[in-house]
């Protein structure tokens, strides 16, 4: 550790904050060592050794804790082995110093040869381009490398993610690539030089394979609505997406095809379906039980109402086209809400409403196995209290009032999958689409991921 203190650039030593030692509960001399060298050093130093083994990760967590409580604006995470080469230090810092950035990771890979060069070997050399172009396919990014633990962060990005749910062990780097991305950080990378000495490595290869395979898998999943992620919140208003099949796409067609006139949004969200209605002449009025930042932007109107307030209450004036697009599930008591949105109806509207399918093979699989839950979104999305299929919700539609004029099945979000220009894996999207549609036209109850249902009163409303 002393001779990596020592070899950081001058220039770089003057301008640094901190330097946090962070021993690991670990079984060498780190900590005394550390001690030593801040007694005869020109460097600001906090030496701290862990009462207990933290993990690769956890000892990554509580340094990045101590640099958002002390108010830090760049971290860097610099093995205290060599592996690294801290005369580049400057070339990960740089960038977010310029503000061009979030996160910076050094690149061994970037440089052609370069790893081999450096005494990479083989074995490693091939797993590591192997596991970052299967991590780039699911993930959606386009690193060189996703395996450097020579890393710099933008402390305020660091704390916009959940890091802390993250693992603690090696799949941590991983991990926080996938919250930054899905944060829509910037990520950045410098090529690095590539170091094998006789330090220890402590990885277990295919284990560490194993687990990073897993978390980048579990995102791309959990992006097309099954299971959790292993890493935060996906940001959920981000899903509101128009591609032909999927339940936007499907109600903006059948909206689109009516008279523009005005529109009511039941649970708008940040309001970017509504805008899209806005955009075809329709006049919007949106209610959540939240107002999101910026959803004046999309609406006429925005009203606040918790999801099982009386509309009619709060809303007057009747609409040419009511819309429940993704929160019919949400209301403890959907019936007395259906019944009272006939009364909102204008002559000739429609309501549109889009409900998940719990006949899905998937939430059909989780119950059969025993291993039922609730997911962060997708059929099992935890703010469901309520659960439908397509048979259920027409109990209920004709027990409120409706009538169904039409239903169409909404597949898995496949432009979830968009990956870039990459022929694979275009190939894998192709075909992942082409299932998914057989499946539904084979059966919709099993296949469809939502059911979209055009609704007209079953008889004149009493004014």
């Amino acid at each position: 550790m002393r001779w990596v203190l020592d070899r950081l650039p001058p220039s770089f030593r003057r301008r640094v904050a901190h330097v946090i030692v962070a021993d690991d509960a670990s079984d060498d001399a780190t900590y005394d060592v550390g001690i030593a060298y801040q007694s005869t050093s020109d460097l600001p130093m906090t030496v701290y050794r862990q009462p207990v083994n933290l993990g690769y990760g956890g000892n990554q967590k509580w340094g990045y804790r101590w640099a958002i409580e002390h108010e830090l604006d760049v971290v860097v995470l610099l093995h205290g082995d060599g592996q690294y080469a801290p005369e580049v230090i400057e070339d990960l810092v740089t960038p977010l110093e310029a503000g061009i950035c979030d996160a910076v990771l050094g690149s061994r890979m970037m440089t052609r040869g370069a790893a081999r060069a450096g005494g990479m070997p083989m074995y490693k050399y091939i797993g590591n381009r192997i596991l970052s172009r299967f991590q780039n396919t699911m993930a959606g990014t386009s690193l060189s490398e996703w395996h450097s633990g020579y890393r710099a962060y933008r402390v305020d990005a660091i704390r916009d993610v959940a890091f802390e749910q993250s693992s603690d062990g090696f799949d941590f780097d991983t991990e926080i690539i996938l919250q930054l991305h899905e944060a829509g950080k910037l990520i950045h990378e410098v090529p690095i030089p590539t170091y094998y000495g006789d330090e220890i490595c402590r990885v277990n290869g295919m284990a560490y394979a194993w687990q990073v395979a897993r978390a980048v898998t579990r995102y791309r999943l959990h992006k097309l609505g099954f299971g959790e992620s292993a890493t935060e919140e996906i940001h959920l208003q981000s899903y509101v997406r128009t591609a032909p099949e999927s339940l936007y796409g499907q109600l903006q067609r059948m909206i689109a095809a009516r008279p523009a006139g005005r529109a009511l949004v039941v649970g708008c969200g940040d309001g970017q379906f509504a805008g899209m209605l806005r955009t075809l002449g329709w006049y919007v009025v949106g209610t959540d039980e939240t107002k999101h930042d910026n959803v004046g932007e999309h609406l006429d109107e925005f009203v606040e109402l918790s999801y099982d307030e009386h509309l009619s209450t709060h809303i007057s004036g009747e609409f040419d086209a009511i819309v429940i697009a993704d929160s019919l599930d949400q209301f403890r008591s959907p019936e007395p809400l259906l019944r009272s949105l006939r009364e909102s109806l204008a002559p000739g509207g429609a309501c549109f409403v889009g409900t998940p399918n719990f006949a899905h093979w998937y939430p059909r699989l989780r119950t059969a196995v025993g291993r039922f839950g609730y997911d962060r979104r997708g059929v099992l999305d935890r703010r469901h209290v309520r659960f439908f299929t397509r048979r259920s919700f027409v109990r209920l539609a004709s027990s409120a009032g409706w009538r169904v004029g039409s239903c169409s099945a909404a597949g898995i979000r496949v432009e979830q999958m968009h990956w870039g220009e990459n022929l694979a894996s275009s190939r894998a999207v192709r075909a992942l689409a082409w299932a998914d549609r057989a499946g539904r036209r084979r059966s919709s109850n099993l296949f469809a991921l939502q059911f979209v249902f055009e609704l007209a009163p079953d008889a004149p409303s009493t004014r």
